[in-house]
Order: C-alpha cells, then structure tokens, then sequence
C-alpha cells in the first residue's frame, strides 16, 4: 500500500520543498477529516484519495491540484465547508475541490437524467478551472481499478457510464494513457468474459510475434543509425478495447487485426520526424493512401505524430508513428501536459493541446446555454465526444476539424452560430453542392448566406455536431415561442374586441390573478400558451374583460377577422387538405400544441368545427403576394404522345412553378392526372388554369 512518504518521494522529482510539505499536510488533514471512514473494500477511506494524488503525481501536476485529490471528497462526505478549506489551503485548491465534490454524485446515479444533469455540472466546472476534470478523472480511474469490491450490477453501471462519458472525455482532453486504461477496466467489468478471451488470445498471438516484432525492430533501429539520425523504437500493443471496438464496428476477425504490427518512433525535432518518415519509406514501401500528417494538421485534442502505413516481408502490414519526445507526452497526457500546470519548461504542442481544450468547453457552454434540458445537452455532446475527423478548408484557408460524416451545415455552425443560421446553399470545391453532402478532407468549403434565410428543421436529419444540432433546436424554439405570443396577442385581443377593450387596457390585477393561478411567469407565457392553443383564447378574454361588461359571451366573433400573411411557420400552417391560397375565403383552427390551421371555409375537413366559436377563427388575406402557396390540381385529359410535357409546358408558360405530376389510373383513352403547383394568389392560379384549358386533351379540370 502507497504511503504518503512515498509519494512525497516521487515529488521531490518536480515540486519545490514547501510545496511538497502543503501536499503533506492536505493528507494529513484528509486523515482526520475522513477518520473512521472505510471504502468497501475495507480499507481506511484516505487510501482513496491518496491513490488519486498519486495518478496526479505520475503526470507531473502542480501542487494545487494534489492538495485538491486529497481533499476531494472532503466537502462530500465529513462537516468540513468549502470556507474552511479555503481558509487552509486557499480559494484555488477550495474552488477545484468545490467543482469535483459537485460531480460526486455521477459515480453512483443510475438514472440517464440524473447522469445528464450531473455531467452540465461538470462542464460549468471545467469551464472555471479545466484542473477539475483531471482531478475528476484520476478519481474515477482509481475508483475503476477497485471496482471488484461492488456489487456486479453496480460495477456494470459505472463501468457502463465510463465507456459512455469518462473515456470519450479523457480522449478529447488527449490523455491517451488515462483513457486506455480506462476503457480496459470498463471492458473488463462490464464485458468480463469476451475481455478474458481477447486477453487470452492477446497472449498467445504475442508469443507467436515475438521474432517478428524484435526483426523489424531491428531493422528500423539499424537503418537510422545507418542515416545518422536519433531515434527509439518500441513495438506498440493494441489494448483489449481497441481490439474488441474493432472487431465489432470493422467487422474484423481477430486475427486480421493482429496482423498488423505497430511501431513508434520517438524522435528529437520535427525536422528528424520527416527524414525518419523518409527512411522507414526507403525501407519499407508505403501503402498508397495510409500516410496522415499531424503535425502539419494536429487532431483536435492536440495530438501531433506521423503516421504511415507500410509493405512489410511474408505479407504483414507495418504501422509506424513517428513524433517528438514532447508530441510522445502530450499524446499521454494531453492537457495535463500543459506547462500552465508545470515549474519548468514550456511546450508548444502542449499549449496547443491546452487551448483546443478551452476551446471545446467553451463549445459546450455555448451548447449548454442553447440546449432546453440536461438530457437535450448530453445528446449533443456525446456526438461531441466520439469524432473520427476530417479537415476542411475555408476559402481563405482556414482549417476546420469537423467528426466524420459532417456536413455544409455543420462547417458553417462551426465557423460561426449566424453564418449556420443565415445559410442557404454552398460551393464545394467551387462548385454547388447539396446541404445535406457528407464532407471528405481536403475539401474547401464555402457557405452562401442572406439574411433573410432562417435554418430549417430538415437539416436536424443529417447534422452531425452537437453545436450545430443545438443551435438549429435553440434557433426553431425561439422561433416557435416568437410566433405563439405574436398569434395569441392577436387572437386575445380579437376576443377582447367583443367586450370593448384589448390588452393594454386589461386590469393588471385581473391579468396578475389570472396567470398566478394559471401557474405561469409572464404575460408572454399566457400568449405562448393562447398561441400554441393548450388555452382559449375566449376563456382567458372572459376572464380579463371589464366588470361593467355583460356576462353573456358572444357565440361568434364580432371582431374584425385576423389578417394572416407570410409563408408558413412553426404556429400558423397551411393544411394539406384543401391548400388555401390569397384570395381563398379561410378560417383558422386552433390546434392544442400546434398552434393555428389555416382551412379554406368550405373544406370538408372541418365539418360540424366551423361553427365553434372556441377554435375556429375567421381569417383575412394580408401581405404581399411575392410568396408561393402549394395548390393541387386534378385534371382529366384524352391520352396521346406528349401530353404530360404539354402540361408542364403551359404551366410554365403562366409564370407558376410546377412541384409534382402524377399521372394515375385511367378509363379507356382518359387519363387522370394530378398537379401540384406553387401559385402567388387565386387570380394566378385562375391564368394558370385559364392556359391549361387551352390545351385540346384537357377535358376536366377540378381544384379539390
């Protein structure tokens, strides 16, 4: 068992002496607050976070962040308060310790809500000292190296919650080391026997390797001594996860993921990185496609290295990485490499890794603040959390890390939340593409905006980010909120009308009652509610109208009817059944939870509805008509050689935009064919039916 002599041992290494005496004396403050506590292995409580400093200590990090893992849970579990540890160990250790003991609860909450709400908690935290998410995960790793001591379906569950959270968060902060050990304990308890097999076959298949591995070894070491160039070289093992997520997403046999052998070389600068790629190409031949450049273009965790693909002898596949000794430890470590936490030294690559992680908690503040509920959130992180990137280019040269699969609409939400908002097509490679195309590397990408455009529901079918996915909802809610109290302000005030006033001159008193018993904040929340038609309008006028008004209440609004114009919205749309246009006589019906139906009157659809007061409102055409409405049409025509292009010809012609055109059963030589057009208003649709008339095969012509 690690002692606390030990460990301040292994300190001397990086700490000064006084630090090392403050991080002495957090354990022994630990020892006592925690006096009498046991873990459930039996052992005393203050082993935990004396482990934990320990995992802080093999990273090298800075004395604050020891004293804060011996005193992480703390604040949890004894009557010691952030004031005292404050006033111990000051508010930088106080606020890090504050920020994991608010995470504590994660590592036994089942419930996915619970865990969603946990994880917001862990972002706000990151996002004040980014120290908190290391403490954090080195709390976890020990917790998941004693994970034998609870109960099977308890070690499921967290070991469940670490594959799903833990792990992806440790990759994208870059902490290789952590993350794969990480995922092995997870594999192992959540998955024990298909971990014991691979392990199993793991130990054989090195036993068979072992010549081969030592030869090319060998060969490598040889030839770069031969170059003159500094270098070791160290056969890599694929961990047990790593091999079963592959066998499992690739479809792989075991043994063609064995077959590859994997190397690392680790070199003194970037200059010898690429003359090393140089001479493993003149060794080996390289396979055509397999060479990636990160160092040029790092990952967006920070993670720089070559890697390359080669043609090894009796058909085997060589991996090689190749990196600096300072790439080597922020590929380990990653932003706990980062010299801010440090007494010596200075690291570009670790700076590099440090800022792309600010960079992603600032993403997901930005996600959070979008996003309508804690399980919304984590939905769009963990898309977040699991990218297999692709690097495209802005026009001006700019590159953008987007997962795989990403779209035009993702790369404009992830240059900035108003290009995505405002887009509207795009060019890739200069020449226009859809939306919805997935994204290849090397592509340059440029996005067409005006200001008019407004993002479209559809695109939450095949955006990828979580930023892009959370700013679409965040946009179309607000949209929808926006539209509900413009409508229910309207329709209020309609019903108002009846009894001689309208809502600037309701009784606040009456208004404040009213929403105190409705069990809502704000006048906006009644209109939203009215808007969205989950209240009637009717009833809530009844309720504000003046006192000297009579009680009766009218059956039919002697208000004039609302004018609707405009396109269709969140809360006001156009039924499919009877496609009114300008010009139509309507009538609107007030859905709960949808909002308004615009009907034409004499729509079948609505039946004995028409004459309830509550729901249906009578409506009036405003506005411009340089917007298009669907209309369909139903036409009879006499069969012959180019009718359907004769048909589409004439509607041309009359200026409309033709949607669709079905041409269905038929009796004899009469067809029966269906339009669906896009008109401005009834008088065009009168000239588009006036040209098809026209038309010698048209016989029939109905507008349902």
């Amino acid at each position: 068992m690690p002692t606390i002599d030990d460990l301040s041992q292994r300190l001397t290494e990086y700490l000064e002496p006084d630090q090392i005496n403050l991080v002495r004396r957090a354990y022994f403050y630990a020892e006592q607050a925690h006096d009498g506590q046991r873990r459930k292995s039996g052992e005393p409580y203050v082993t935990h976070p004396l482990a934990v400093a320990s995992i802080l200590a093999n990273m090298h990090m800075d004395h604050p962040s020891l004293i804060s893992a011996m005193l992480h849970d703390v604040i949890e579990d004894t009557e010691i308060n952030y004031q005292g540890i404050s006033e111990q160990f000051g508010q930088s250790v106080a606020d890090i310790v504050d920020g994991v003991s608010k995470l504590t609860h994660l590592e036994f909450e089942t419930r996915a809500e619970a865990q969603a709400e946990n994880f917001q908690k862990m972002v706000l935290a990151m996002a004040e000292d980014i120290r908190v998410i290391i403490v954090k995960l080195s709390d976890r790793l020990h917790n998941m190296r004693t994970l034998g001591a609870m109960p099977p379906e308890k070690q499921r569950r967290i070991a469940r919650e670490t594959l799903d959270i833990y792990a992806p968060v440790a990759a994208r902060l870059g902490m290789r080391d952590l993350q794969v050990e990480l995922e092995d304990l997870a594999f192992q308890a959540y998955h024990p026997m298909r971990a014991k097999y691979i392990r199993r076959a793991v130990v054989k298949a090195r036993g068979q390797r072992k010549d081969v591995i030592s030869s090319i070894e060998k060969a490598i070491d040889n030839r770069l001594k031969m170059e003159g160039l500094q270098g070791s070289v160290t056969g890599r093992e694929k961990h047990l996860y790593s091999i079963y997520k592959k066998m499992k997403t690739q479809r792989k046999a075991f043994v063609d993921i064995m077959d590859v052998f994997a190397f690392r070389v680790v070199t003194e600068s970037v200059d010898d990185c690429y003359r090393v790629l140089g001479v493993v190409h003149n060794l080996y031949k390289p396979v055509p496609g397999r060479f990636k450049d990160y160092i040029a273009i790092p990952k967006a965790n920070g993670y720089q290295s070559l890697h390359t693909d080669l043609f090894g002898a009796k058909d085997i596949t060589i991996e090689v990485q190749i990196r600096t000794r300072e790439m080597d430890a922020v590929a380990s470590q990653g932003i706990a490499e980062h010299s801010h936490y440090k007494v010596y030294g200075d690291s570009d690559s670790a700076v590099g890794s440090y800022n792309r992680a600010r960079k992603w908690v600032k993403g997901l503040l930005e996600m959070q603040e979008r996003a309508g509920d804690s399980m919304e959130f984590i939905e769009h992180v963990k898309k977040d959390l699991f990218p297999d990137e692709v690097y495209v280019f802005t026009p001006k040269g700019r590159i953008l890390e987007l997962p795989k699969g990403a779209t035009p609409i993702d790369f404009a939400y992830a240059v900035h939340t108003d290009v995505g908002n405002s887009c509207v097509s795009c060019r890739i490679d200069r020449r226009l593409a859809p939306l919805s195309q997935p994204l290849e590397s090397g592509q340059t990408v440029e996005i067409i905006t005006t200001p008019r455009a407004q993002p479209n529901m559809a695109w939450l079918n095949f955006v990828v980010t979580g930023k892009a996915r959370s700013s679409i909802r965040h946009f179309l809610k607000n949209q929808q909120r926006h539209e509900s109290v413009e409508l229910g302000r309207r329709l209020l005030n309609q019903f108002l009308s009846n009894y001689g006033t309208s809502l600037e001159y309701v009784d606040p008193e009456k208004l404040g009652e009213l929403l105190k018993e409705a069990e809502l904040k704000s006048l906006q929340d009644l209109l939203e509610d009215i808007g969205m038609g989950n209240r009637m309008a009717y009833v809530v006028a009844r309720r504000l109208k003046p006192d000297t008004t009579e009680e009766d209440t009218p059956t039919k609004s002697k208000g004039k009817p609302i004018a609707i114009k405009g396109v269709e919205g969140v809360v006001l749309q156009y039924a499919r059944c009877c496609h009114p246009i300008p010009g139509d006589a309507i009538v609107g019906y007030i859905s709960a939870g949808k909002g308004m139906v615009v009907h034409r009157t004499d729509c079948g659809n609505l039946g004995a509805m028409r004459d309830d007061p509550e729901r249906c409102i009578y409506l009036e055409w405003s506005g411009s008509d340089k917007d298009e409405y669907p209309v369909v049409l139903m036409l009879e025509v006499e069969s012959q050689r180019g009718i359907i292009a004769n048909l589409a010809s004439a509607v041309t012609e009359a200026g409309a935009n033709l949607l669709k055109i079905d041409s269905g059963e038929h009796e004899g030589q009469i067809y029966k064919v269906q339009m669906d057009l896009a008109v401005n208003n009834r008088v065009h649709l009168a000239a588009v039916i006036k040209k098809l008339r026209r038309l010698r095969a048209v016989l029939k012509i109905i507008r349902p």
